[in-house]
């Protein structure tokens, strides 16, 4: 053989080697607790032998990251995240439909509620986060209604995430329209927002600020209330009498993954009960979606909580979205408090 074709052979060997290596990863959008998505990348990689990278943006941001890399995307899978942000991706191109193997396996329930748009990953309720013993300096009662959020009493004593970066905070908004309809709810926002002591950009660091008692009361998915209270934090968790919006997470393909075939291997195996339980073993107490699952003794139950009918469709909708944080951000965000 000619040192010409020694070359050639050598050099094509490489380009076979490198693109095989490009493709023993997967890039994941990450939006649940840090936590669980380090714990991801070790897990999978024991699995599959593939490894994980991912960033860790909370559903909104995520939302924002993947419009922006449309034309040419850097990431393969969103993993997490409320689900109307996944909804809006689905409609706009960003993300496309897989149906995986477990698609049977999942709840029935959540898949009827989605439908072929989006994996459903997980589901938890939004709640009263309460740090009892701040309300008891005070002597203040514990809001058991969301009408007393808006009590002057509770002034600088409530965290709650932001609209437009955290898909928590767009579900509780989300969750108020649709109990009182949109003046209402947005007269009720504004009364609020004068006892707001800080809006966090995560969802879940409103209970984090109520565990240190930096606040009394955050509002935010009630999971995430209970794992701070395992960790210590004098918490009470609880759910308005009004009734409560919840969220069904997603697990989403993102449309022109660069490493679609990874990205494929993972969806499959993070809907695996051994690949969910990842999530009880770090702390997210969500309900998961494979009902081959086991549900973590302390995760709230939805079947006892009072549930509004929550209207996936419409607030999954990018122009219902951006029109109503884009009030929220005008209206309430500015106004003194």
């Amino acid at each position: 053989m000619n040192p010409w074709a020694i070359r050639s052979f050598w050099l094509a060997a490489i380009l076979l080697m490198s693109a095989g290596w490009a493709q023993q990863r997967v890039n994941v959008l990450c939006s649940p607790d840090l936590a669980w998505c380090e714990a991801l990348v070790p897990a999978f990689r024991q699995a599959t032998g593939i490894e994980l990278r991912f960033v860790r943006l909370s559903s909104g941001e995520a939302l924002a990251r993947l419009r922006a890399e449309a034309q040419r995307p850097q990431f393969d899978v969103w993993f997490g995240g409320t689900g109307d942000p996944h909804l809006i991706a689905f409609r706009e191109g960003l993300t496309e439909f897989y149906r995986p193997r477990a698609w049977n396996d999942l709840r029935e329930d959540l898949r009827q509620a989605v439908g072929e748009t989006y994996i459903p990953l997980y589901t938890g309720a939004i709640g009263f986060v309460v740090n009892t013993q701040v309300l008891q300096r005070r002597g203040l009662p514990e809001p058991k209604r969301w009408t007393d959020l808006a009590d002057p009493r509770y002034k600088g004593l409530i965290a709650m995430p932001d609209p437009n970066t955290s898909g928590t905070g767009y579900t509780i908004l989300a969750t108020l329209i649709q109990i009182y309809g949109e003046e209402q709810a947005f007269r009720l926002l504004a009364q609020i927002h004068r006892n707001i002591a800080q809006y966090t950009r995560s969802g879940s660091a409103p209970g984090q600020l109520a565990g240190r008692g930096d606040v009394a009361i955050a509002v935010q998915f009630a999971h995430d209330g209970v794992k701070f209270a395992q960790e210590g934090f004098p918490l009470k968790v609880y759910f308005p009498l009004e009734g409560t919006g919840y969220e069904i997470g997603g697990l989403s393909l993102i449309k022109g993954a660069p490493n679609r075939e990874a990205a494929i291997r993972f969806i499959e195996w993070a809907l695996t009960p051994e690949a969910q339980s990842i999530a009880a073993k770090v702390g997210s107490l969500q309900i998961q979606s494979n009902k081959k699952t086991p549900i973590p003794p302390n995760s709230p139950r939805l079947a006892s909580i009072t549930l509004i009918k929550y209207d996936f469709a419409k607030f999954g909708s990018s122009e219902v979205r951006d029109r109503v944080v884009g009030r929220w951000t005008k209206e309430i965000f500015p106004q003194p408090r």
